[in-house]
């Protein structure tokens, strides 16, 4: 049996399609959108409800953490090839307690699966402990800017320590936060990627300081992901292929570079690009969508 295998780091390397690229199109993924609220307001996220937009932030609903063993048993009725059970949204995973709840309880009906948690980073310094406790292996840990003022114009706001933190020290908190929490993450023993969105005339002359600064906190792969034009950046052109091509060429100087990211839903179910199980598995069975 694949799940045999118990090496945490040799799971992820091999297993994990999201971050190895030998296993893409041969394993799935199955995501748990249980994180209903968010901790970060990015100019370029546009988080939805609905059943046809294939992008992260959408769901089409929210999934109560009780549920997640559950769900997670039909799923592998559906999808034998599931290797990895994420959280990846609609919020941010460690912006409340449910990503946590869910994991916990679904590590001890399914050891063997691959744990794996996307954020934002904004909690991470706090809960990195608690993560790599609750099983989780694989990280995610979404980065666009390693400087206050590129960062300002990536995000609008932080709400953080019982305020709302804009300018520039929304910036130095934020990129303070997420550095600190990828080293103590590092330290758990999990395997950390670190994601950037490249946004054309904002951070694609800096996304090459961003890889260097996610190795040196201990980060394995790095995921260039192209902007999706929405929300407040609706009107910038995505970056074409000559310019993210450059991009990762420059970011491969410091850190292995993954590329073969689909920009998945949160409640993605199946082989990334070649199976998808959510309709059948979801339905119409979770909560109303929150924009909390």
């Amino acid at each position: 049996m694949l799940y045999a295998i118990h090496n945490e780091s040799m799971k992820v390397s091999q297993f994990h399609p999201c971050f190895a690229d030998s296993a893409m199109g041969r394993f799935g993924r199955l995501h748990l959108p249980v994180s209903e609220s968010c901790n970060i307001r990015c100019r370029f996220c546009n988080r939805a409800f609905n059943s046809i937009e294939n992008r992260p932030g959408v769901t089409g609903g929210i999934l109560d953490a009780s549920e997640a063993v559950a769900t997670v048993r039909r799923a592998l009725e559906l999808c034998r090839e599931i290797t990895v059970i994420g959280i990846a949204g609609p919020g941010d995973a460690l912006a409340s307690d449910s990503a946590i709840k869910a994991l916990r309880a679904v590590h001890g009906e399914f050891p063997r699966l691959i744990k794996c948690v996307s954020t934002n980073g904004l909690m991470l310094p706090e809960r990195a402990d608690e993560l790599a406790e609750a099983g989780v292996s694989a990280l995610t840990v979404t980065i666009n800017a390693v400087a206050p003022d590129i960062a300002e114009r990536v995000v609008s706001y932080i709400d953080f320590d019982g305020r709302r933190m804009t300018g520039r020290e929304m910036g130095e908190t934020l990129i303070s936060r997420q550095l600190d929490g990828l080293s103590k993450a590092a330290r758990t023993g999990v395997a950390i990627k670190v994601n950037a969105v490249l946004i054309p005339g904002i951070n694609d002359r800096h996304v090459e300081d961003i890889a260097i600064a996610a190795s040196r906190c201990g980060a394995e792969r790095f995921n260039i992901i192209p902007l999706i034009p929405q929300h407040e950046f609706s009107h910038i052109e995505p970056p074409d292929c000559e310019t993210l091509q450059r991009v990762r060429s420059a970011a491969e100087r410091h850190i292995e570079v993954f590329r073969h990211c689909l920009h998945c839903r949160a409640d993605a179910c199946g082989v990334p690009g070649l199976s998808d199980f959510s309709g059948k598995l979801y339905g119409n069975e979770m909560e109303t969508f929150s924009h909390g």
